[in-house]
């Protein structure tokens, strides 16, 4: 097991689960925090071993109880704290932001299994995560116009595409605190759990897709499902869609899925995403692509 000082990092039988893990403070996020969340995607999309993410918090009590304001780590929880005159100059950044950027371009599924109060950046680092549960005892707010700021770690962008901009805007400019019920019905959360099967529900989730898809299908379509809906037509789509299963029809993946199901067996997927996604991959960072 990888050591960090602010989560839990564990890896068993092809999943792996991140636990926010500051139980002293609600698990209130830090700057050292962040840094350990954004290594340890870089850990699962490096192991070809991994082929979904859990992210859950400490105990019962909280996921995520928000931004840390008075960090004991030197680090300032929203920018550096330093005084810039340049609002482009990188130590604007804010530290949520760092972060949901990196859940956004994993290669594996990330899953929240949300045990808890979630506020704040408690309740905006899950937006990337591709299905997120809930406890039935979880909280949810978007406070920040309780505090005097705006919506951090890119939520302005990942929340009216999960909800609906009507809902995102209520949530976000009351900013009140809501319950696991509610976030079910406005759609921020897949289903609620009691409280000692959350994190059961959420692995039996993650071996669905460890155990039948292919780990390139499945790289693919997480890209492909959240960058191709920003298009303002379908034919770019389409041309995504069209390369890729050209691509990854006739290569062994594909292969195995019609071979197992014509055999009625368990697949035996053999391409890795370290070192088998298609050539065109990532096509969102290469100038005139459509």
């Amino acid at each position: 097991m990888t050591a960090f000082s602010q989560i839990l990092f564990d890896v068993a039988d092809g999943v792996a689960t991140i636990t926010l893990h500051r139980p002293e403070k609600m698990n209130a996020f830090t700057g050292t925090m962040m840094q350990e969340l954004c290594a340890a995607i870089d850990l699962t999309d490096a192991d070809d071993a991994v082929r979904a993410v859990i992210v859950t918090g400490h105990g019962d009590r909280a996921f995520c109880a928000g931004a840390d304001l008075t960090p004991d780590d030197g680090k300032h929880v929203f920018s550096s704290g330093d005084q810039v005159d340049d609002l482009s100059d990188p130590r604007v950044r804010d530290s949520g932001g760092r972060l949901t950027l990196r859940l956004f371009q994993s290669q594996k599924p990330v899953i929240g299994a949300i045990n808890g109060a979630a506020v704040g950046i408690g309740a905006t680092m899950q937006l990337p995560m591709d299905i997120r549960l809930a406890s039935t005892t979880a909280r949810f707010g978007f406070v920040f116009a309780r505090r005097g700021i705006v919506p951090e770690a890119a939520s302005s962008w990942f929340l009216p595409r999960l909800v609906g901009v009507a809902q995102a805007l209520e949530w976000c400019m009351t900013g009140r605190v809501f319950g696991a019920e509610e976030a079910l019905r406005g759609g921020l959360v897949r289903s609620l759990h009691q409280p000692e099967d959350l994190l059961p529900a959420a692995r039996a989730l993650a071996r669905e897709i460890a155990d039948n898809t292919s780990a390139v299908a499945v790289a693919m379509t997480r890209a492909m499902l959240w960058r191709n809906p920003q298009f303002d037509h379908p034919m770019h789509a389409h041309r995504i869609d069209s390369r890729a299963i050209y691509t990854l029809s006739r290569g062994p993946d594909a292969k195995e899925g019609v071979a197992s199901f014509l055999e009625k067996r368990a697949p035996r997927y053999p391409a890795r995403v370290s070192s088998d996604m298609p050539q065109f991959y990532p096509w969102w960072e290469e100038p005139g692509w459509e």
